[in-house]
C-alpha cells in the first residue's frame, strides 16, 4: 500500500464521515489489524468515540473484524474498500441511466447508508419522489418495489451476511463476534412484502399549531413500534456487480471504435446474455452458440443469421481477440475474452499517456516496443525511423518515468559492457502500478483543491445560501417581486462573478476527478485480472 493510496483514504474518509471517523480509519489502513483498546491507545480517543467510528465504518462496508486465537477481537480497514468512495457518483448515474430516478434513489440510499431493509428504502426513496412531484401526486410503494426487485434480479444490489438464529431458551453464552453468513441461493431473493402506501411529503406548521398534530404523530409512533416483516433482511450494492457493467461497456466502446456500430451490438448482446452467468473475476465468459445469439439480439436489430455469422467470424479473427471460438456446435460457440480485452483497454491507455506526455515519436517507438517485444536501441533507430540521437533521447526519457524498462543479456559472466545485450522492453504490468499510483495522487491532489477553493470563498458560500433561503421563504409567503429583486441585489455584482467562478472551477475538479476515475478502473481490472491469471 502506497503512501498515496493512504494519503487519498484519509481525504475521502474525512470528506464524507468527519474527523473522528478519518482519524480511527486511517490508522487502521496504516497499522492493519488492532484490537479495540489498543486503536484507543493509539488515537488518544476515548473507547465510546472508538466504538462509535468503528460502527460507521462497518456498517459502510469499510472495516471488518475477526476473533483471534487469544479470545479478543481485532479490527481491519479495507483500503481498497474505501477508495471505492470515489466511484459512488458512477455507480448512482449507471442505476439512474438503467432504472431511471427510482433506481438511482435506491443506489444512492444504500450507499449512502451502508446497508437497509427493503421496507426501509422503498418507503424514503418514495418520500423523496413525491416531494418532487406536483401538489396531489404521490409516489406508490409498489412502484418503487418492482425496481428494487428488478435491481435485486440483475444482481445491482444483494443481501448482507446475516448472523444465525438463535433460540431463546437456549442457556449457552453469545458468542464474541457473531458469524455471519448468508446462502448464496438467497443472496438475490427479494422478501415477499406486501407494501401498500404512498409517499408522504413534509409538512411545515407552525408551532403554535402543532400540537395536536404532534401529539397524534407519537400517538402513531408508538402504534408502529412491532418490527417490520424483513427485520432482520439488510441489502447493500453490489460494488463487483457495477464494475463487470463498467468492464462490460469499455469493451463495447472499444469495439465499436475497431470495427462498426453492428459489431459491438452483437458483443453487447453477449455480454448481456452473460452477466449473470459468468462471475466478475472470470478470464471468459461461458461459451455462447451462434444460434443463441441470433435469438438474443435486440428486437429492431435486423440483421440475417448469414451476415451474424459472417460478423462473428471477422470478430474471431480480428488480431485484438476480443472474441474467441471455442466450438462448432450450434452454428459455432463463441467467448469474449475478458482478460485480453482488459490488457488492450490498459495498454491503449498507457499509449494515450504516452503520447500526450513525451508526444508522437515516443508514442510510436513506445508502440514499437509493445509489437515486437524486445529491442536494441540500433534496432528502434531503424524500425521507428527515428534519428540516432532522438531516439536516445526519447528511450532515455521513457525509462527514467519507468515506462520502458532496460534488461541486460550478458555473453559473459562478467557483465562487460562490450559483451552485453542492452534491450529495451515494455513491462506493461509495472507501468500500469506506476501509472496507478500516479493516478491516485492526482485525486489527492484534486480534492485538496476543491477544498481549497471552498475554504477560501466560505463567507460567500454561506452569504449566498441564506439569501437564497430567505428568497425560497418569501416566495412561499406569495411576496411581491420588488422585494425580491431587492433580496437577490443583496448580493454584488463581483459577488455574483466570484460565485460563478466559483462553481466553474469546482466543476471542472469535479469532471477531471471522474475521468481520473476511468482511468483508475481500467488499470485496476487489468492488474487484478492479470496477477489472478499469474
Amino acid at each position: 500500500m502506497t503512501q498515496a493510496e493512504i494519503k487519498l483514504c484519509s481525504l475521502l474518509l474525512q470528506e464524507h464521515f468527519g474527523e473522528i471517523v478519518e482519524k480511527i480509519g486511517t490508522h487502521l489502513i496504516k497499522t492493519g489489524s488492532q484490537p479495540l483498546r489498543v486503536i484507543a491507545n493509539d488515537t488518544g480517543m476515548s473507547l465510546d468515540q472508538v466504538k462509535k467510528a468503528l460502527c460507521v465504518l462497518i456498517q459502510h462496508n469499510l472495516v471488518t473484524y475477526q476473533l483471534q486465537k487469544r479470545g479478543f477481537v481485532e479490527y481491519e480497514a479495507s483500503c481498497s474498500r474505501v477508495l471505492r468512495i470515489l466511484r459512488y457518483p458512477h455507480y448512482i448515474y449507471t442505476a439512474k441511466t438503467l432504472y431511471s430516478d427510482m433506481g438511482e434513489l435506491i443506489v444512492e440510499e444504500l450507499l449512502l447508508n451502508g446497508k437497509m431493509t427493503m421496507s426501509a428504502v422503498v418507503r424514503k426513496v418514495a418520500n423523496r419522489l413525491t416531494e418532487t412531484m406536483e401538489d396531489g401526486k404521490t409516489m406508490d410503494y409498489g412502484e418503487v418495489s418492482n425496481t428494487f426487485v428488478r435491481l435485486a434480479d440483475t444482481h445491482f444490489i444483494q443481501r448482507c451476511p446475516m448472523a444465525p438464529e438463535t433460540t431463546e431458551t437456549s442457556d449457552a453464552p453469545p458468542p464474541p463476534v457473531p458469524t455471519l453468513a448468508v446462502n448464496e441461493k438467497d443472496m438475490y431473493m427479494v422478501p415477499n412484502l406486501n407494501l401498500i402506501g404512498k409517499g408522504k411529503r413534509r409538512r411545515s406548521f407552525d408551532d403554535e399549531d402543532n400540537g395536536e398534530h404532534k401529539a397524534k404523530r407519537q400517538k402513531q409512533d408508538a402504534d408502529s413500534k412491532e418490527p417490520p416483516p424483513d427485520d432482520g433482511i439488510y441489502w447493500q450494492a453490489n460494488i463487483d456487480r457495477f464494475h463487470q457493467h463498467f468492464r462490460d461497456q469499455a469493451i463495447v466502446s472499444a469495439v465499436a471504435n475497431r470495427m462498426d456500430q453492428t459489431s459491438s451490438e452483437i458483443v453487447r448482446t453477449m455480454l448481456r446474455m452473460s452477466e449473470i452467468t459468468t462471475s466478475s473475476n472470470a478470464p471468459y465468459t461461458q461459451p455462447l452458440s451462434s444460434n443463441e445469439i441470433f435469438r438474443s439480439l435486440p428486437a429492431g436489430y435486423n440483421i440475417v443469421k448469414q451476415i451474424l455469422d459472417q460478423y462473428l467470424t471477422l470478430l474471431a479473427d480480428d488480431p485484438l481477440e476480443f472474441v474467441g471460438k471455442s466450438g462448432d456446435s450450434g452454428g459455432g460457440m463463441y467467448v469474449i475474452n475478458l482478460h485480453k480485452a482488459l490488457a488492450t483497454l490498459a495498454t491503449a491507455t498507457l499509449e494515450s499517456i504516452v503520447q500526450e506526455r513525451f508526444g508522437s515519436r515516443c508514442a510510436r517507438i513506445f508502440r514499437l516496443l509493445l509489437r515486437k517485444k524486445h529491442l536494441e536501441q540500433k534496432q528502434v533507430e531503424d524500425f521507428a525511423m527515428i534519428p540516432a540521437k532522438e531516439a536516445k533521447d526519447m528511450l532515455y526519457k521513457m525509462l527514467s518515468e519507468n515506462f520502458v524498462s532496460l534488461q541486460e543479456i550478458p555473453k559473459t559472466p562478467d557483465h562487460a559492457p562490450s559483451r552485453t545485450f542492452y534491450l529495451y522492453t515494455v513491462n506493461t504490468l509495472s507501468s500500469a502500478r506506476m501509472l496507478l499510483h500516479r493516478c491516485y495522487k492526482s485525486v489527492a491532489n484534486l480534492i485538496e483543491r476543491r477544498q481549497y477553493e471552498t475554504k477560501e470563498n466560505k463567507r460567500l458560500l454561506e452569504k449566498s445560501q441564506r439569501v437564497e433561503a430567505i428568497l425560497a421563504s418569501m416566495q412561499a409567503t406569495g411576496a411581491e417581486e420588488v422585494q425580491l429583486q431587492e433580496i437577490e441585489e443583496m448580493i454584488t455584482a463581483p459577488e455574483r462573478q466570484q460565485l460563478e467562478n466559483l462553481k466553474r472551477n469546482v466543476n471542472k475538479i469535479d469532471a477531471s476527478e471522474n475521468q481520473v476515475d476511468e482511468t483508475i478502473f481500467v488499470l485496476e481490472s487489468y492488474i487484478e485480472s492479470t496477477v489472478k491469471k499469474l
